[in-house]
Formats: C-alpha cells, structure tokens, sequence
C-alpha cells in the first residue's frame, strides 16, 4: 500500500509561484513539476473548519455538520467524524500520524477522527518549521508500514511575519484585487515572507522522503483551505475565496509534470485516495475520483462544482455553483445587502479598504458572472436576457445540489447555530469583537 503524505496549509489560495504568482516558492515548483498541478481546484467551503471538513469527509461541509469552526463550538456529526479520512486509512492499515494545524475537532480530540499519533516540536523551534522537521525525523525512521501523515502548517495565516531587508515592498504589485498603496504593498510583502516558510516546509519533507527511499510508494497531496486572508477573498464565493492551489504526486502517474485545467473540487481528493491506496470507496462520498482524468480516460470528471459559506465569524449563508464559464452567487439572508466586515481577516488591506468606504457598498443577493468575459466577477448578468437560460439552469443545478445533499438552510432559510458556539453579530467590524451571540 501506498503511504500518503497530506501537507495543508491556511489561506494560500493559489498565490504561488506554480500558479504564476510572483511568489517564489522553489520547493512547491519542485512538486508540481513532479506531480500534477490542478488549475481550477475549488474549496468545498472557503472557511477553516468547513473546507478541511469536507475535503477529509469527502461530503459537502453542511452534510458532515461542519458549518462554522471548530474552535469556536461548531462540531462534526457522528457521521462527519465516523467518515474522516484518518479514520478510514487507520482501519484499513495505516498508522495515522498528525503534525501541526487540523480544523476538524476541538484540540484534544483527535483520536475521535482517527489520528493515533500526534507529532510535536521542539519550544524553541519556529512552530511551522519545528513540526516539518518532526514530520520528517518519523518518515525518515519509517519501518515500511504504511502511514498516513497530514502536516498541518500555520502559515500562511494572519499574522504575517514582520519585514525584514529580503523584501522591498516598494518593487510589488498587491494582491488583486488590492489597490496600489505603501500599506497594500507591504500586506504583499509580508505575505510573501509567510508562504517562504510554507515552501521551506515542504521542501524538508520532500527531502525526507528522498532520504527515506520511500518516494517511489509515497502519494504526495498539497493543498490548502481557500483563499488568501484579504477583502473579496476567504470567506467568500468568488474565485479569489474558493481557488487553492492542489498539487498531487504519485508513483506511475501519467500526468506527472503536467497540468489540468477540468473542474476539480476538494469533494474529489477523497474517492482520488480511495482508488490510490486500494480502499473501498464509502457511499458517503460526494465527489469523483480524479484517476480517469489523470490516467486520460475523461476530459473531465465533473460539470459544475458547488460552494458553500454558512458561519465565519459570523452569520453569512452564501451558495454557489460555478461551471467552467460561468457562476452564480446566492446571499440566502435579505437583511445581508453589505460585505459583513467580521468575516474578512484584520490587516493593512482591510483598514485601508475599510477607511475608504468598503462597508457601504451594497452587493445583491443574486450574483451572476459571466467568467470568460469577466474573469473578476465584477458585471452581475442577473436581469440581462441574453443570461437568461444560463440562470435558470445554474438555479436548477444550485437547487438541485441542496437538495441532494440536505443543505440545512432548505426548512426555513436559515442554518441553525449549535448551543454554546461563539459568533459575531453581523455589525461587527471586526472577528476579535464583541458582544457575539
């Protein structure tokens, strides 16, 4: 059996050098020269707790119960747990190993998803570092049963590193869809500095595994949450929010150094592993397997793919369905005619954007985009004629998908907050504010 080696990180997006992205990062092109790089792979649910959730259940976010983040209350079901990954390879053979960040359950209860064994680092080693290099001290005494190894690491999450003399935010462009000012420039530079301590974290356990001599029955899965922690990114259903970067490496694939744009969803990593590792594929799972794209039997392996916000900070049920060309946003509260500020991550580009006006622009509660002609997701075609039958067929599929799938806003268009989790009322400015509910 293959060993497979899940390495996350938060709020990456596709803000990478693979992806084009002046953002160097040797060790993550390393990897995608080696594997296969997906163009158009979507977050499940482009929140912490929600996105992990879905990609290690294999089930859309609301399905496994994870609306909201775990930290702040918000719990798997009995199901939702029973159907983590880690549970699943541990009962068919794998030691189960975690280093670093999950999402997925309170800290302390990680046993209840299926991990067997937690890593840890040393104090005075930088926190992402440290836990890479625990990472790859286990793989390299690895004694040829097969492991399951998710590392977990923290960057590239706000706080950013401060700047040191390797960046001159004065020589960036920032982040689209960013506006060009010294405080925006340095929210890029300083970003940059996080995603060097992803890369330097990959490249320590791509060495292990060359060093173990184990690369040639080890699958290699990178991926991160959702997009990066800037305005119109995480924790909404732009593509800014719900593009991440997905890159897999596995012995004999035919599509290694190669790159696919067909529609993938983190739905699909699972029933992917599935078929890699030999295990049987549970009925739970809402997603395809990519292997017939990889191995050229298919074109692509779905249609559409779906994407969901229900809890951030706070209250904000948003829904989507996204086709290669085209996209249609749904705001599922009609008080939510503004960006809610608690949801978007504190930083330079949020005050900057803030103090300029941000929260008294008003967005519409049905959204739709035309993506071949208006990649950014800024002309709403909702009313125009010609965009007529496109509507009526994405509301069918969106509708469908919810059905399908037993999205809770369907009873009475709200999903219920459990007992005893924290949230922000909807005014708040920021995700570090009270009163919440």
């Amino acid at each position: 059996m293959l060993n497979v080696i899940y390495l996350n990180t938060h709020d990456l997006g596709r803000v990478i050098e693979p992806y084009g992205y002046p953002v160097p990062t040797p060790n993550l092109m390393r990897l995608a020269k080696e594997g296969t790089l997906f163009r158009k792979a979507f977050s499940a649910a482009p929140t912490c707790s929600p996105s992990r959730s879905a990609l290690l259940t294999g089930m859309a976010a609301h399905s496994a119960g994870m609306t909201g983040l775990a930290h702040r209350g918000f719990s798997l079901t009995d199901q939702g747990r029973n159907a983590h990954l880690a549970r699943a390879l541990r009962d068919h053979g794998y030691e189960t190993v975690l280093g670093g960040v999950q999402h997925e359950v309170a800290r302390g209860e990680e046993q209840t998803i299926g991990y067997q064994r937690i890593l840890t680092a040393s104090p005075d080693e930088d926190q992402d570092i440290g836990i890479a290099k625990s990472a790859a001290e286990y793989i390299r005494a690895s004694d040829g049963k097969p492991f399951f190894l998710a590392l977990g690491l923290h960057n590239t999450h706000r706080e950013f590193p401060e700047l040191d003399d390797s960046i001159d935010p004065d020589y960036l462009m920032p982040l689209f869809p960013m506006y060009d000012d010294p405080a925006t420039r340095e929210d890029m530079a300083r970003f940059i500095l996080s995603a060097r301590i992803v890369d330097e974290c990959v490249g320590i356990v791509l060495d292990a595994i060359e060093e173990a001599g184990v690369a040639d029955k080890t699958i290699v899965l990178f991926t991160t949450d959702h997009g990066v922690a800037f305005p119109h990114c995480k924790s909404t259903l732009y593509d800014t929010g719900i593009g991440v970067a997905t890159i897999l490496r596995f012995p004999g694939n035919p599509m290694a150094g190669k790159v696919t744009d067909a529609l993938v969803s983190q739905l699909d990593l699972y029933p992917t592993l599935c078929d890699l590792t030999g295990m049987a594929k549970p009925d739970w799972l809402q997603g395809h397997s990519l292997l017939p794209l990889l191995f050229g039997k298919v074109e692509r392996v779905r249609e559409a793919i779906f994407a969901e916000v229900s809890y951030h900070a706070a209250y904000e049920p948003l829904r989507c369905v996204r086709t290669d060309r085209h996209k249609l946003i749904r705001v599922y509260d009609n008080g939510l005619d503004t960006i809610v500020a608690g949801n978007i991550d504190d930083g330079p580009s949020k005050t900057f954007m803030v103090d300029a006006g941000l929260l008294q622009e008003k967005r519409e509660r049905e959204m739709l985009f035309d993506l071949y002609l208006d990649p950014v997701e800024r002309v709403n075609r909702i009313g125009d004629a010609r965009y007529q039958d496109v509507y009526e067929e994405l509301s069918r599929l969106l509708d469908a998908w919810m059905a399908e799938t037993d999205d809770p806003l369907l009873p009475d268009g709200r999903v219920p907050k459990p007992e005893g989790a924290v949230v922000n009322l909807v005014t708040s400015l920021s995700p570090k504010d009270r009163p919440r509910e």
